[in-house]
């Protein structure tokens, strides 16, 4: 079904693909960043770091508490927030740079852009934090919780921050001033990230809509109904997004061509897609709460693969190299071969993993619900 806003329908101008993204979301995230949860703009999951075949553990870092939020890391800093709303600033040593405390749990993952990290927290408040010191450059209210990670864009000629909140509104809000921009309002929470598309904002939510709105002005492209309950982020591959549901449905759909192209459901047990999948090559990578670490042939849904973790997957996975790096609500990290889901290395941590490692300069830093900042690399 598509759905467009105020019962109108929408034409859609054929994209060329040559012109599918803009400079920034083309490309996986450079070797020495890791500046958004997912690691690029079309939320690929893909790190073009290198790693160690057996990572040893480096160091811990301890916060004041648990972490369900996704680390991410820039110029030597390690970002990540805690329930207690506290925001770390970490250093690649693994010792404090600098720790700031909001009003309320941050459950979200930070963004950073060039020298400022954007993070928003559970009373609603986003928040500009000097990237070097900690400082807080600005904020911003919403009128309910954040839960998802904010995504930047830069159409030439504004530069916005974009989030969206438990008050039904994506907002964009102007990168450097924290000016409130514009407002596009949806029928329930927005509990991801927006990927980028030409452009576009494209995001999911608990109205079961996948929605388009350009990035720049807020105003609507169009909307497809695909589930009852959308809790993830959608990854971009192509002309085409990629997203899990609550009902444990995976689904396809064309954004060209505004429809579904096909879906997977894991008919044993139905139980959620809570992470985002990454994607790489001919494959998307996606866990489940049913334990499994599912690989599907984008172009048809079909499984090439599936291994059981052992517990309930809610972190999404991360591509590197040959690897899939993998997390559970057990504490366990694998490595696996993405050809064979074969696991060539294990790491227990004993604790639950909630959201994905970041991946850099060859090293794997996993947050912890134990409110520990582990990093793996190479001695």
């Amino acid at each position: 079904m598509i759905k467009s806003r105020n019962n109108i329908t929408v034409h859609w101008i054929p994209i060329l693909l040559g012109c599918l993204f803009s400079l920034q979301g083309m490309l996986a995230q450079p070797g020495e960043c890791w500046s958004n949860f997912r690691g690029d703009f079309r939320l690929s999951g893909v790190s073009r770091a290198e790693l160690p075949d057996r990572p040893e553990l480096l160091w811990n870092f301890r916060t004041d508490d648990a972490i369900k939020a996704a680390p991410v890391v820039c110029r030597g800093t390690i970002v990540v927030g805690t329930l207690s709303g506290s925001l770390y600033g970490i250093t690649a040593g693994g010792t404090l740079g600098w720790k700031i405390t909001t009003d309320n749990s941050i459950e979200a993952p930070a963004l950073i852009v060039d020298e400022t990290v954007y993070v928003g927290n559970l009373g609603g408040t986003l928040h500009a934090v000097d990237l070097g010191t900690g400082n807080i450059r600005w904020t911003y209210e919403t009128e309910n919780q954040i839960m998802g990670s904010p995504t930047y864009y830069d159409s030439g000629d504004r530069e916005v921050i974009l989030v969206g909140s438990y008050d039904y509104y994506l907002h964009g809000v102007d990168l450097h001033t924290g000016e409130g921009l514009w407002k596009y309002e949806t029928s329930n929470f927005i509990n991801g990230a927006c990927a980028l598309y030409d452009g576009k904002a494209v995001f999911g939510g608990c109205d079961g809509y996948i929605h388009l709105v350009d990035a720049s002005s807020g105003s609507s492209e169009t909307s497809m109904e695909i589930a009852t309950y959308v809790a993830s982020s959608a990854s971009i591959d192509g002309h085409r997004a990629l997203v899990g549901d609550y009902d444990g449905r995976f689904t396809s759909v064309d954004l060209e061509q505004q429809k579904i192209e096909w879906v997977f459901e894991g008919s044993e047990a139905n139980l959620p897609f809570i992470g985002s999948p990454a994607v790489a090559g001919d494959h998307v990578y996606i866990g489940n709460r049913d334990k499994y670490i599912y690989c599907l042939d984008k172009n048809s849904g079909e499984v090439a693969w599936k291994y059981n973790t052992g517990s309930r997957v809610d972190a999404s996975p991360v591509v590197v190299g040959e690897h899939l790096l993998v997390a559970n609500m057990r504490g366990d990290v694998f490595l696996m071969d993405r050809e064979t889901g074969k696991p060539s290395w294990t790491y227990e941590l004993g604790i639950p993993v909630h959201a994905n490692p970041a991946v850099v300069n060859n090293r794997i830093y996993v947050a912890g619900d134990d409110g520990r900042v582990y990093c793996f690399g190479k001695k």
